[in-house]
């Protein structure tokens, strides 16, 4: 279980994606963060005893929302929710949100917060002491700029270190020691990083998902870390606005290449 007060159950779909499985614990019904694919989510709801009443879109990817039209054809009515200005490009969605909305469903309350900047419409989902954040907020890293601008992630990021720093962060891919290697490139005498590798490593060679809260996305991505001097001081932007610095590492990172071993 990867969250105390909800049984959320990550499900590995495609080459590194994960779909996430929600519901109150013992309940018959839950509902499926990104489902990229619908038979390994079919699969997992079978294990578990509990029926598929939702679906909440992160974002319109379709590394993200591939299950969702198979989903919508085995059970008539399902809801299918995503941001309002993804309407007609998010597959099979039925229900739109904006910033602030919630969502009841499955006995649970879901808190949407707008955070553009991977793309125009994306949301993280809060629920209990969990924010499932796509592709926006990676452990260690954050997403690329397909559709939006660094002023529009910087103030997305903003919105997920405004959260209590014990929020777990389930994010929507696995790519946590890419992340890392990168952290360590921009801080390489932030001891924090260090550990959160060894975390990581050892996470993965227990085929486990790497796991993370909000405190320790400030200690250790640089993303969230801007004013780090640091990391201005690799960037070269000592005096820079923090929105130019998360702009310098984007533009780094989308070219970095994370050494062996």
């Amino acid at each position: 279980m990867l969250a105390p007060m909800l049984d959320v159950k990550a499900v590995a779909c495609l080459a590194d994606n994960y779909a996430y499985l929600v519901r109150v614990p013992g309940a018959r019904e839950a509902v499926v963060v990104d489902p990229s694919e619908a038979l390994p989510v079919q699969e997992a709801a079978a294990r578990a005893g509990v029926a598929i009443v939702g679906v909440l879109a992160t974002h319109h990817h379709g590394d993200h929302t591939g299950g969702n039209e198979a989903l919508a054809a085995a059970r008539p009515g399902l809801r299918v929710f995503g941001h309002d200005s993804d309407k007609g490009r998010l597959a099979a969605q039925t229900d739109g949100v904006g910033d602030g909305d919630e969502v009841s469903i499955a006995g649970l309350r879901f808190v949407a917060r707008h955070v553009p900047g991977h793309t125009l419409g994306a949301v993280a989902w809060c629920v209990a002491d969990v924010v499932f954040s796509g592709d926006t907020l990676f452990l260690g890293g954050c997403g690329r700029l397909f559709e939006g601008t660094p002023a529009m992630l910087h103030a997305s990021l903003g919105t997920f270190a405004a959260l209590a720093p014990k929020t777990r962060v389930l994010c929507g891919h696995e790519y946590t020691l890419a992340n890392l290697a990168f952290a360590a490139h921009v801080e390489p005498r932030n001891a924090a990083v260090r550990e959160r590798i060894a975390a990581a490593r050892g996470a993965r060679a227990r085929g486990e998902p790497t796991v993370g809260t909000i405190a320790d996305e400030l200690a250790t991505n640089p993303f969230l870390r801007p004013s780090s001097p640091e990391a201005r001081a690799h960037l070269g932007l000592v005096g820079a606005r923090d929105v130019d610095v998360v702009a310098a590492l984007r533009r780094e990172k989308d070219g970095f290449r994370a050494p062996p071993g």
